[in-house]
C-alpha cells in the first residue's frame, strides 16, 4: 500500500486539471521502479558473471536516480510547473525504456534482471500516460 492516493486526496488546492489517477499511478511507478533498479543493481552485483553486468548495473542505479526524484517532483503540487514536469517525465520515461532494454536483455538468465524490465516497463507506460494528459 502507498500514500500517494491519500495524500493526493488531501491536497487542499486544485491541481490545475492534472489527471489525479494517472497521476497516482505515475507516483506510485515511480516509487515501485526505483526499488526494483535499487535492487536489481544489487543482485547483479551478487552475481558470479559480476563483469558482463557492468552496463545493467549502472544502468539500474541511473534509472533508480531518475525514477526516485521524478517521483519527489510529481509529489509537490505548490507552484506547479508544466514545463519542467514533462521535461522530468520525459527523462524518467527515457531511462525506464533504457533500463528496460537493458534488464530485458538478461531477462531470460536472471529472474532480476525480468522483474525489474517489467517494473521499468510500467514506470515507462505511466510516465508516457500521464505526459499525453498533460496536453
Amino acid at each position: 500500500m502507498t500514500v500517494a492516493g491519500p495524500m493526493l486526496e488531501t491536497y487542499p488546492q486544485d491541481l490545475g486539471g492534472v489527471d489525479r489517477e494517472r497521476l497516482r499511478a505515475c507516483i506510485e511507478a515511480c516509487v515501485a521502479c526505483a526499488q526494483a533498479c535499487t535492487a536489481c543493481a544489487d543482485a547483479c552485483l551478487s552475481e558470479e558473471m559480476v563483469a558482463e553486468l557492468r552496463t545493467c548495473i549502472r544502468t539500474n542505479l541511473d534509472c533508480a536516480d531518475v525514477c526516485e526524484a521524478t517521483g519527489r517532483v510529481l509529489s509537490r503540487h505548490t507552484g506547479y510547473d508544466a514545463n519542467l514536469t514533462r521535461a522530468v517525465l520525459e527523462a524518467c520515461a527515457a531511462a525506464c525504456k533504457a533500463c528496460g532494454d537493458e534488464c530485458g536483455s538478461h531477462a531470460q538468465m536472471h529472474e532480476h534482471c525480468r522483474i525489474c524490465a517489467e517494473a521499468c516497463r510500467a514506470c515507462e507506460r505511466a510516465c508516457r500516460e500521464l505526459l499525453s494528459s498533460l496536453g
